[in-house]
């Protein structure tokens, strides 16, 4: 039963790391292109993280939104189970089985379908059935079938407007594609005959046409409705050429309702096309009757609050007639009057300017005559350029458009931001972006950047506002998975990136000890594990709660490697684990928790190892003392002849100290001269054998040492020592 219990525990461990793997996996696989360092390294954990788990048999997670199932039980609360969950539940996986060993490659694809839209794989028929062309025997997956779960057979439900037909158009069109399906087609078609269809459709296509703050793409929005409305209207004159003007008439009444700043773009775009799309543009200008464009001016003003020269050329193509450009005028006027605009009072100082421009189209009074003549000979310079050398500086110029130079733009605001920032409630916010940030940079590996924003988060730490949202973020980052991914290339980093890593970690202090752990769980010594007992050394005490962890671990060579990075600290915080391990059977681990203690300078550690030897007998006893002098470590003669001045010679020390005797007497060092002296001066009535014994064991250290201390103690002794040392003295020097 204890086994079971125990194997149990294990395949929940080995499943949390599996999920906390799949995580990690699939957000650097979402940043960075797939020959990224840090994904071949993503990639190689999880396909171990599965083999562990599976163990060459087959495992099966059930998935729910908030958790994985293993065996009809919920995994341990953990925010990566929650987080692999989620984004197997967003991409319709109901179960996720792995059989046996998986390859990178099994695994490379199953990434690329998770980072895929989830709209994009439902459009394809759902996960399993996308999954099922890859041909990954090792990897099975089983989607949630929508269609059983709503099947009622009492009530026929009418088909979502927005369903996967309506979804697979959009994206098409976003993509820039022409092609449709009969039924894509069909689905156009039932759209033409609603405006207010056309406008969702239209909205749902140019919504992803964003810059990264948020703001429209005016351009690419305008070119994404115009190839919205030119498949609209090829599509109906091919098949229901007798629509095309009501069409026509539609696709004006939901061009009117949109941004107006995109239809302004749209009408200024140039004309192009062949066969039906042809002219377009010049349709759509022609169906504008007057209380559209009346709508439309009424909108742009309405919102801009002034009248541009780009509203007076699209104005102007709308109604080239000028009466026709007075009834429209009107019409707006009386619009805006409806509007909050309208009835202000700044509206009647601006009107008469509006008007002029949108009547006159005299550009004048609004841009200088340089500036005119330098806008309108864009174009011409554009041409002639175009058949000349580019610039030298032309790649420097592009350089600062590509992603490295935009990241540290991006660190450079949100840090400037954060100085700057002195609401507390506005600071945390920004404390929680850069740390978003950082645990970016850090999977991305620019350790660079990362240690300016993790400064910036330090200095926070300290003074200024919300310091304790800053200290909160560094121990979050101390503990994130993206510091552990970054971590896991210890052994492989350059003397460069070496520094900037151990910069960072220092920067966010003791907790980042947590992602060092991983470099410990090795049987050899590596360049990893040795680069993070470095680390280590410089926490000092600091990071022996992290470190001390280890110690528990039931395999010896995380319990050695536990030992050398506590004795790493120099710390007497260190001392507990260390005599923790010093109940090990293992001889190794036994002889590297020994050198340990002999390395502290604390009474503490001293007293660990005098309680050790005083409690093992024989063969342990033995055995610490050869751990002791092992590796002819100097650094535990300190430690002997401290224990050789603290010991009764006459009492239970007795053996200790002759094996403490015959231990310094392999060192020529002379910081253990004056605890043999001590014992060697040592005396007590009608105990003259064991006297004996222990001054004769420690003339022979004396003389064995030979040192200028060594003779010169000897000599003392010799002139002022009891008989029985000096007698002792006479036959070992003879």
């Amino acid at each position: 039963m204890t086994q079971s219990i125990a194997l149990a525990a294990d395949l929940s461990r080995q499943s949390v790391a599996l999920a906390r793997a799949l995580t990690a996996a699939i957000r650097v696989w979402g940043l960075y292109p797939p020959e990224h360092p840090s994904v071949v390294a993503a990639v190689r954990r999880l396909v171990d993280a599965i083999r562990d788990a599976a163990a060459g048999s087959v495992i099966a997670f059930g998935v729910t939104p908030s958790t994985l199932m293993l065996g009809g039980q919920p995994l341990p609360s953990d925010q990566p189970v929650a987080d692999a969950a989620r984004l197997l539940h967003d991409h319709d996986i109901l179960q996720i089985s792995f059989v046996g060993e998986i390859t990178e490659s099994t695994a490379a694809s199953l990434l690329t379908l998770l980072c895929a839209a989830p709209e994009d794989v439902r459009a394809a028929g759902g996960p399993a059935v996308v999954w099922a062309t890859q041909h990954h025997a090792t990897v099975a997956l089983e989607q949630i079938d929508y269609e059983k779960i709503l099947e009622d057979r009492n009530v026929e439900a009418p088909r979502s407007r927005k369903d996967d037909v309506w979804r697979s158009l959009v994206n098409t069109i976003a993509r820039g594609e022409a092609a449709f399906n009969e039924e894509q087609q069909e689905r156009l078609l039932a759209i033409s005959r609603s405006a207010a269809d056309i406008r969702s459709l239209a909205a749902d296509v140019i919504e992803p046409q964003r810059n990264l703050d948020g703001s429209p793409l005016i351009t690419t929005q305008a070119a994404t409705v115009l190839a919205v409305f030119r498949h609209m209207a090829g599509i109906v004159t091919v098949n229901e050429p007798e629509r095309v003007p009501d069409v026509m008439q539609r696709i004006v009444a939901a061009a009117a309702t949109l941004d107006p700043h995109v239809v302004v773009q749209l009408m200024q775009t140039e004309e192009g096309g062949a066969g039906n799309d042809e002219g377009l543009i010049s349709r759509i200008a022609a169906a504008f009757d007057d209380d559209k464009v009346a709508e439309l001016l009424a909108t742009a003003l309405g919102r801009d609050g002034k009248a541009t020269v780009r509203l007076a050329q699209v104005f102007d193509t709308l109604a080239p007639d000028q009466q026709r450009k007075q009834r429209v005028l009107a019409k707006t006027r009386s619009l805006l009057d409806e509007q909050g605009f309208g009835t202000s009072s700044q509206f009647r100082t601006v009107w008469s300017s509006m008007e002029t421009l949108l009547l006159s189209y005299d550009e004048t009074p609004y841009v200088s005559e340089a500036y005119r003549v330098a806008l309108e000979g864009v174009g011409g310079r554009g041409q002639m350029l175009a058949g000349r050398d580019m610039p030298a500086e032309l790649p420097q110029w592009l350089e600062t458009l590509g992603h490295d130079s935009v990241r540290a733009l991006s660190v450079t605001l949100v840090t400037d931001l954060l100085r700057i920032e002195d609401r507390p409630e506005y600071a945390e916010a920004l404390v929680q972006d850069v740390l978003g940030l950082v645990e970016d940079l850090l999977l991305a590996g620019d350790f660079d950047l990362a240690r300016g924003a993790l400064r910036e988060l330090r200095e926070r730490a300290s003074t200024g506002v919300a310091p304790a949202a800053a200290r909160a973020a560094l121990t979050t980052c101390g503990e994130s998975m993206a510091l552990r991914e970054a971590a896991a290339l210890l052994g492989d980093f350059d003397e460069p990136t070496l520094a900037l890593f151990t910069e960072c970690c220092e920067l966010i202090g003791p907790t980042a000890v947590h992602a060092l752990l991983p470099s410990f769980h090795t049987e050899d010594e590596t360049t990893a594990s040795r680069r993070a007992r470095d680390l280590v050394q410089w926490f000092g005490g600091s990071a022996v709660p992290a470190v001390a962890t280890l110690v528990d671990n039931d395999r010896w060579f995380v319990q050695r490697h536990a030992a050398s990075a506590l004795a790493a600290t120099r710390s007497a915080d260190a001392v507990p684990a260390l005599q923790t391990l010093l109940r090990k059977t293992e001889p190794r681990v036994l002889r590297a928790a020994v050198s340990g203690l002999a390395g502290i300078k604390d009474p503490s550690a001293a007293r660990a190892l005098q309680t050790v030897l005083r409690a093992a007998t024989g063969g342990r006893r033995l055995a610490v003392m050869e751990a002791l002098v092992a590796e002819r470590d100097s650094r535990v003669v300190p430690m002997l002849d401290q224990l050789l001045s603290e010991s009764d010679p006459f009492g239970e020390d007795r053996i200790l100290v002759l094996d403490m005797l015959s231990a310094v007497a392999q060192f020529a060092d002379d910081r253990a001269v004056n605890g043999v002296a001590t014992v060697m001066r040592r005396t007590r009535w009608f105990r003259r054998a064991t006297a004996r014994a222990f001054k004769r064991a420690a003339v022979q250290a004396l003389v064995a040492m030979n040192t200028d201390a060594a003779t010169a103690a000897l000599d003392e002794a010799r002139r002022r020592g009891d008989r029985v040392l000096r007698k002792a003295i006479g036959e070992v020097r003879g």
